[in-house]
């Protein structure tokens, strides 16, 4: 549950740089999060081995790709959430979603709020 708040907080964070995401209201920023960790917790399936291996080898591609490919199809879901200039968004929005979200995560893990 919490993942899914640091998700919409993350995607109403990138919505006000100037990377082509758009999100109309608090709400649809908390469909899209969980729409998204529900679509990130399908690669969680795999064994970590596999994961770790496949970003190895790629040199870290696959799990980008993976991440675009979710943001655009949450993004064609989701009436209210909107990529402007496409795959050009979607490939900004995955990669700032990630930053922010770590950074997000970082600050509740020191705060104590998540293990």
């Amino acid at each position: 549950m919490i993942s899914v708040v640091v998700l919409a907080v993350s995607l109403l964070i990138i919505s006000k740089l100037p990377l082509g995401v758009e999100v109309d209201h608090p709400t649809i920023a908390l469909i899209a999060g969980a729409v998204i960790g529900a679509f990130n917790s399908i690669y969680s399936i795999f064994p970590n081995w596999f994961r770790t291996f496949n970003a190895i080898v790629s040199i870290g591609l696959i799990p980008l790709i993976g991440s675009i490919i979710v943001f655009g199809l949450a993004a064609w879901l989701i009436e209210g959430f909107r990529l402007r200039w496409g795959i050009g968004s979607a490939i900004l929005g995955a990669i700032a979603l990630s930053l922010v979200n770590s950074i997000l995560f970082y600050i509740l893990r020191q705060i104590g709020i998540v293990a």
